[in-house]
């Protein structure tokens, strides 16, 4: 589809999606974000395996938050809701005051004290919400406002809203419609779980309607410092670089394992060395800037790759695996500058620059 003719997520899927005539259209006209091929990591998985990512990070606040929160900020304005409120470790806050702005609605946000990247807190500053920072991380925030939605008339956006579900399943779609089916693996960062629950209700629906004829098998990764599912617990206080995903006790687990069981999968994790090396080499070899969670799916393709996890169920026939990319890399520019050196110093002379350089 052209952007010229596209109009967001609620318009293009409107027929998998709960709306009705009288629900207002609060878009920004997010999805249709690419499926890119991506050539070194395809070269990396070996034979008769292609390997593309869904770069999320080009929906309009940078995230894939904004197919979720176009259809929860159009809902709550059917429902005519002045205000909604949402914990974030950035990306929600940042969609949720983009949305809440084009619909003239208050926005208040609830952030984790000096968790959130730079980035991200200055999207939901400069759209007007409201912005508060708590002492302690994301799932103390979120038990308050879920509290606080539950005793107000303030609409909760984050991922326990269903309509964010709802809006998150259609890359899904998206992935199908550009491949002409399914794809065999899906690989992506688990932080808050929302997401691998959406997906997987998004490809169960396609597969139905007979829109695509098979189902992915789901492979989520979390950041080991911030790793509930895998260890079976709740995780007092996560620690990752990767702070999209730095959740320790997710609010869709039960559906996340139920996607995982469901498509034969599995939810791991990864090491925040292996999160940094997967983050240099999309940005290096595949031309893609993406924040650091989004590259947990990376570093999980290459964990698989290195155990032969592909080579097994494979037979001749072409595999492709797409790994989602969540959120853009200029979420946390503070994270890239750390993790390149410098600029050097020269003086403004021809033959300094040359040496410089080689020549």
């Amino acid at each position: 589809m052209s952007r010229q003719s596209y109009n967001g997520i609620i318009r293009e899927y409107k027929e998998f999606l709960p709306v009705d005539e009288k629900t207002p259209v609060i878009t920004l006209n997010e999805g249709n974000t690419p499926l890119i091929y991506a050539g070194h990591l395809s070269k990396l998985a070996g034979k008769n395996i292609e390997v593309y990512l869904k770069y999320e990070g080009l929906n309009p606040t940078g995230s894939f938050k904004d197919r979720g929160m176009t259809l929860a900020i159009s809902k709550a304005c059917q429902e005519r809701a002045t205000a909604v409120i949402c914990a974030s470790t950035g990306n929600t806050s940042a969609s949720a005051a983009a949305y809440a702005a084009v619909a003239g609605i208050k926005c208040i946000v609830l952030i984790p004290s000096g968790a959130i990247a730079l980035g991200k807190l200055s999207q939901a500053l400069i759209h007007g919400a409201r912005v508060l920072a708590v002492k302690g991380n994301f799932d103390k925030a979120l038990d308050l406002v879920k509290e606080i939605a539950a005793k107000y008339p303030i609409t909760l956006v984050n991922s326990l809203n269903p309509f964010r579900i709802e809006g998150q399943k259609t890359a899904s779609f998206e992935i199908c419609d550009h491949l002409g089916d399914a794809p065999d693996f899906q690989v992506m960062p688990v932080g808050n779980a929302g997401n691998i629950t959406a997906y997987w209700k998004g490809y169960k629906e396609y597969k139905s309607s007979g829109k695509s004829s098979k189902l992915p098998v789901m492979l989520g990764f979390q950041a080991e410092g911030a790793a509930p599912i895998v260890r079976n617990k709740p995780v007092k206080n996560p620690e990752t670089i990767a702070t999209a995903i730095r959740i320790g006790n997710p609010a869709s687990w039960k559906s996340a394992l139920e996607a995982r069981d469901e498509s034969r999968g599995l939810i791991d994790m990864v090491s925040d060395a292996a999160i940094l090396r997967a983050y240099k080499i999309l940005a290096e070899k595949e031309g893609i800037f993406a924040e650091p969670a989004s590259a947990a799916s990376i570093a999980g393709l290459l964990k698989l790759i290195e155990s032969g996890y592909f080579k097994k169920p494979l037979s001749e026939n072409k595999c492709r695996i797409v790994c989602i990319l969540t959120g853009h890399g200029l979420k946390d520019p503070e994270r890239a500058m750390k993790s390149v050196k410098k600029p050097k110093l020269i003086k403004p002379d021809l033959k300094a620059i040359l040496k410089e350089i080689g020549y």
